[in-house]
């Protein structure tokens, strides 16, 4: 293995201790063995960087951690925590640091890597908590071009990067890019990078379930997942890269679509009378694509909803009689 091009792991972590143990021991047990680590305290106080130490004393030359000055954003973490690889490193494997890895993970995403000088990327199936995701690419797929795959996205709904556990980039591309994550995505980030990145390289892909990304703790996806964040991710990656892989038709196709989709959902979570905070968040991501959030906008889509409701009797009743006072409420106090 010494032949065998490096690859660091990177897991940047804050008060995980909980699952830190699990994940680090995910990477001793790859059965590729060319490899470093580096684990990124963000100022924990739980007792995290102590589990991380005791891997540190037990791995001297293959794990290092590193500390931050201060506090930083979950994406200035990552960020910070991936200008830490070695410059001889080939590859690159982020894991969370509630994540882990099955065993033959790396070794088979290096071998697809290393087939197929072209490809950037590398993913495969994973686990999000129970379920299988990123599935869509036909068998076996070893190298997509990268247009095919974005156009996937676009023109079928089919999402096949995963989450940051999920793929093994070139480290030449996370050198090539500083900072590598564009903070104005979070917490989308990573996919963005992943439509950026494919303008110029390719996917590859293992149909093998490698990676588990946790679902079941406090974490920033299931902290916005009430929010009903993946309509208005879709619509910022059409915005932010549909003129990069679709004609001028598909992209207005496909733009209309997700913003039907995604104001028509504000519309209905108007009815519903929805926290400051599911507001909040929503006004903040629309900013971040140059659009705010205000009665005028939200009008039409407040009548589209609620003629939506008129075809079905109890559905009208429930919104339109029994809350009319806390929907009209819910526009004068938000918008």
């Amino acid at each position: 293995m010494k032949s065998a091009p490096l690859v660091s792991f990177v897991t940047p972590f804050y008060n995980t201790r909980e699952f830190l143990a699990e994940c680090v021991e995910s990477v001793l047990h790859q059965t590729y063995q060319n490899w470093e680590y580096i684990l990124v305290d963000n100022c924990s106080t739980d007792g995290s960087s102590e589990v991380a130490e005791t891997y540190v004393s037990r791995f001297p030359g293959k794990i290092r951690m590193v500390r931050t000055e201060s506090f930083l954003s979950q994406v200035q973490n990552y960020n910070f925590a991936l200008s830490c690889i070695s410059p001889s490193s080939k590859y690159c494997k982020l894991v969370q640091a509630d994540d882990w890895l099955f065993p033959d993970c790396v070794s088979s995403m290096v071998a697809v890597a290393e087939a197929h000088p072209s490809v950037g990327i590398v993913g495969a199936y994973g686990l999000a908590g129970e379920f299988v995701e990123s599935d869509g690419l036909p068998y076996p797929s070893n190298e997509v071009l990268g247009r095919d795959v974005c156009r996937l996205y676009f023109m079928k709904n089919s999402y096949v990067f995963g989450t940051p556990t999920s793929v093994l980039l070139r480290s030449d591309l996370i050198r090539s890019r500083a900072p590598f994550y564009d903070e104005r995505h979070a917490p989308f980030e990573d996919v963005h990078v992943c439509f950026f990145l494919l303008k110029t390289w390719n996917f590859g892909f293992v149909h093998q379930v490698l990676t588990y990304s946790r679902r079941d703790n406090e974490s920033i996806l299931s902290r916005i997942g009430k929010f009903g964040f993946m309509r208005f991710c879709r619509l910022a990656i059409v915005v932010a890269h549909g003129k990069d892989y679709l004609s001028d038709d598909e992209y207005d196709r496909c733009l209309r679509d997700a913003e039907h989709e995604y104001f028509l959902f504000l519309g209905r979570s108007v009815l519903g009378s929805r926290s400051e905070e599911f507001w909040e968040f929503h006004r903040s991501r629309l900013a971040s694509i140059g659009c705010s959030l205000n009665r005028r906008l939200l009008s039409k889509w407040i009548a589209l909803a609620i003629l939506d409701y008129v075809g079905n009797p109890k559905r009208t009743w429930d919104y339109i009689w029994v809350r009319r006072s806390r929907v009209l409420a819910a526009v004068t106090r938000h918008f």
